[in-house]
Parts: structure tokens; sequence; C-alpha cells
């Protein structure tokens, strides 16, 4: 059963992980583009180098929580123990998408000649 529960959280948030990253990857491009002042190549650059970050912080973290909590040792206790981590790592998930989109959004407002407040900056 613990055998099955591991493969399960690695399946789901793996599965989850690589869909998030291709999506965010894929509708997130137009965005950068118009972040980045319409330099498609740094947008794509920034891109791909947002998709590995994603993955390397959230395989270490999914990975990681292998070790976390009490192995289940019956049907309930592993949709409690599946639950849990998958809900921990979805959560990380959405809480990287939101700081990315944050940054780049401020970053982005600074490389078109505009403070945060926008209004532009004094030449």
């Amino acid at each position: 059963m613990v055998e099955t529960a591991y493969a399960l959280y690695l399946l789901v948030t793996l599965a989850i992980t690589i869909w998030v990253a291709r999506t965010l990857s894929k509708n997130g491009e137009v965005f950068l583009i118009q972040c980045f002042g319409h330099n498609e190549q740094l947008a794509a650059s920034t891109n791909h180098l947002l998709v590995v970050g994603f993955y390397l912080v959230n395989i270490g973290f999914i990975t990681l929580t292998l070790s976390l909590g009490r192995e289940p040792a019956t049907y309930a206790e592993t949709i409690r123990f599946l639950s849990a981590k998958i809900g921990l790592a979805v959560l990380v998930l959405g809480g990287m998408h939101f700081f990315n989109m944050g940054a780049i959004s401020h970053f982005g407002r600074k490389v078109n000649g505009w403070l945060t407040d926008g209004h532009p900056r004094a030449a």
C-alpha cells in the first residue's frame, strides 16, 4: 500500500507540474513579449529559463516531501496522505506562479519605461 501511495503521489504531482509548466510557457510568452518591450528573443529566453527554474524547484519540493509525514496503513490513510501531499504541491505550484507573475510584471514595467505606480519615468 505504501509503495502504491508514493507512486501515485509522484505520478500525479509530476504530471501536474509538467502540465502547469507547459501551460504557463505556452500562454505566458505573449505576456513576456509585452513586458519586455516586444523583444521576442528576450521573452523566449526568459520563458525558457523560467520553465527550467519551475521544474527544478517543484521537482525538488516534490521529492523532498516524500520523506515527510507518516506512511499510510489503510485506504483511508492513503487518501488523506495523497490529498495532503498533492494539495501542498499544488499550493506551491500556485504560489510560484503568482510570485513569477509579480516579478515579471514589475520588471517589465521598468523595461518599458514605467514605474510601478503606472507613471512614466523622468528622462
